[in-house]
């Protein structure tokens, strides 16, 4: 019986990946046969790039989505990630590697918070997070002083934008991360905890299962993973922008829900979320060459949400 239920659950993963993958195979055709400007190696590089910064923010919303819960602080502490290492390189001239760490190191820091209030406080994620979103976007204009912080040190540009091999760095940022995500999912410990304590918490703490612990680190690590969207964010700027990054926990989930990942918990890959962060970029590329509006863009995005939450709401119930 275990067996067979395994066998279900892959299936139902597997097919969902499909889908995803086939949709997005499909947007590109789509795209390029209504305008000649859409497939260029230079669009598509374009792409790639933008994807980078949204995918990173995406794989880390995946695990905490899998565990059931949500964050609406991404886009603000990406920007706080970003204000931090602006601050450190250019205001209090630390070398580039130190700044690189203070993004990560509150990134972590904002995750570890987030994850203490939910776990030990009890605060339902949506309050902790909106809260963790005000607190972030008041500090990023505080320590900025409402003005962009540039980062002139050399060399800082190429993090995201430089080419060594062909395709932007912050894309091979993107893809180590994932790869990196993607080990932690399938070969850890804190992976398989990851979808059981999505799966069902109660019983996961019933097995002995540590589920407060374990809950705190993942939101911590996640928080990590918006730490370096942060810095591939900062590299492409140049700079830190303050008041950059709401609306960008909209995409980063859209990302994570179009690619399989199940709002209830318990189900997502990061094979998925990659393929959701294209379909979302390709979507978005797309409109934008072929002229239509940016809130009608809004719009469609927000559509093609509710449509893949209703699919997976479908697929439970036939369960």
């Amino acid at each position: 019986m275990i067996s067979k239920v395994k066998k279900i659950k892959l299936s139902s993963k597997t097919t969902q990946t499909i889908l995803a993958f086939a949709s997005l195979i499909l947007l590109i055709i789509i795209f390029s046969i209504l305008s000649p400007h859409f497939f260029t190696y230079n669009n598509m590089n374009t792409i790639l790039l933008a994807t980078a910064v949204n995918g990173i923010l995406a794989l880390g919303i995946t695990f905490i989505i899998i565990t059931g819960g949500i964050d609406l602080s991404i886009g603000t502490v990406m920007t706080f990630c970003s204000v931090m290492c602006a601050v450190f390189i250019t205001n209090l001239g630390f070398p580039v590697i130190v700044g690189l760490l203070a993004a990560v190191a509150a990134g972590a820091l904002c995750g570890f918070t987030n994850g203490t209030l939910i776990a030990k406080l009890k605060l339902p994620p949506f309050i902790a997070t909106l809260g963790m979103m005000n607190v972030t976007r008041g500090l990023n204009l505080i320590i900025s002083g409402t003005k962009p912080v540039y980062i002139d040190t050399e060399g800082f540009y190429n993090i995201a934008i430089g080419m060594p091999l062909g395709i932007p760095n912050g894309v091979l940022i993107f893809f180590i991360t994932a790869i990196i995500a993607a080990f932690i999912l399938s070969k850890t410990i804190l992976g398989r905890y990851t979808y059981a304590i999505g799966s069902n918490e109660e019983a996961a703490r019933l097995s002995g299962i540590n589920t407060d612990r374990w809950k705190i680190g993942i939101y911590t690590i996640s928080g990590a993973i918006f730490g370096i969207a942060g810095i591939v964010m900062a590299s492409r700027l140049s700079s830190a922008q303050p008041a950059l990054g709401p609306g960008y926990e909209m995409d980063a989930i859209a990302a994570a829900v179009i690619g399989g990942a199940s709002l209830s918990g318990g189900v997502g890959s990061i094979l998925g979320t990659i393929i959701g962060a294209f379909i979302i970029t390709v979507l978005t590329n797309g409109l934008r060459i072929l002229s239509v509006p940016q809130e009608w863009q809004m719009v469609v995005t927000g559509l093609i949400v509710i449509g893949a939450v209703y699919m997976d709401i479908m697929r439970r119930r036939i369960k």
